[in-house]
């Protein structure tokens, strides 16, 4: 008979000071209410496992890009975070003054100038019923890990799409940057038995959508820029940003239009380009959709064009960025 040896706290203690596995080479700080302050130590970087954020998904959260100059988008991100709390009546741990503190002083704890922060909401620990009243409270998690560049082959030869056969998240909670992703990982996953970069969701009407963690866009054959528009989609903070970027260039005589409306596969098969948007990669081009070529199967001018834009907004300097020391 198997016998399993009864832990105590110091043989807990004594194997975390000891454990250090290659993935932690990733992880450079994290907040958490639960214990009071910032850690660097991977190892102790844990939440309590009755966290309704453990076992229900009861959660919110966002990734914001850290970069040279400060951290991009934070205002936006911070405005979603509360949406996405107010429509589960999830209660922030702190003020949003005290919240912005913490992110900046624990964006400087991890001492890189590039990373990706993920921020979580939680109904916090107290039972394992699916009860809020259970909890004792909220709580709030920021980690800072590193942040890998795209590869180069991604960025010059393209990428592949293909439409998902996941259902879509109903309305309204397709707004909600919930914690609850296990359609986004299905997703993923679906991605990955097909041999595909990415999939992309598709409505029972026919409405294309979103992807895993990403949103998507096309440039039509008139040079327009167009957003999938649906009820089932979240609103992507990257993609919002371009959207607004690229209405220059419509100022200026280069785009014809940047609009929302719903879009269907024979808009992406007959689109002169497909991009595909996330907080982390920012912008890649899609030249495979559903294994059919996109214009003339490789990126095109108006994704490089629409990159160059967002790279600029992210310079030191730019409205669009929180300086760490700000106050």
């Amino acid at each position: 008979m198997l016998s399993v040896h009864r832990l105590s706290p110091q043989d807990i203690f004594d194997d975390l000071q000891w454990m250090r596995k290659e993935h932690h080479r990733e992880y450079l700080a994290m907040y958490s209410s639960w214990f009071g302050g910032i850690l660097r130590d991977p190892p102790f970087m844990l939440l309590p496992m009755d966290d309704h954020l453990v076992h229900r998904g009861d959660g919110v959260f966002e990734a914001m890009k850290l970069v040279p100059g400060g951290i991009y988008l934070l205002k936006r991100h911070l405005d979603r975070l509360e949406r996405s709390a107010d429509m589960i009546s999830l209660p922030w741990p702190v003020n949003r003054e005290e919240l912005k503190n913490i992110i900046l002083e624990t964006a400087r704890a991890a001492e890189t100038e590039w990373g990706c922060m993920r921020l979580f909401i939680s109904r916090g620990p107290g039972d394992f019923s699916p009860s809020p009243a259970g909890s004792i409270g909220s709580q709030l998690y920021i980690v800072v890990t590193t942040l890998s560049s795209p590869s180069r082959t991604a960025m010059e030869q393209g990428c592949s799409l293909g439409t998902s056969n996941l259902p879509v998240k109903p309305a309204p909670f397709a707004k909600v940057k919930s914690c609850s992703y296990l359609a986004s990982v299905l997703m993923a996953q679906e991605a990955l038995d097909r041999g595909v970069d990415f999939t992309i969701s598709r409505e029972e009407e026919g409405r294309l959508g979103e992807g895993a963690t990403d949103s998507f866009g096309i440039i039509t054959q008139q040079d327009e820029f167009v957003v999938p528009s649906s009820p089932h989609l979240l609103d992507g903070t990257r993609v919002a940003r371009v959207m607004e970027l690229a209405r220059g260039l419509v100022a200026d005589g280069g785009l014809r239009a940047v609009e929302k409306r719903p879009l269907y596969a024979e808009d992406f098969l007959a689109a002169k380009e497909i991009l595909v948007f996330a907080t982390t990669f920012d912008l890649l081009p899609v030249v495979e959709f559903d294994g059919q070529r996109i214009g003339e199967g490789r990126p095109g001018p108006w994704g490089r064009c629409l990159l160059e834009l967002l790279q600029r907004d992210m310079e030191p300097g730019s409205e669009s960025l929180t300086p760490l020391h700000q106050r």
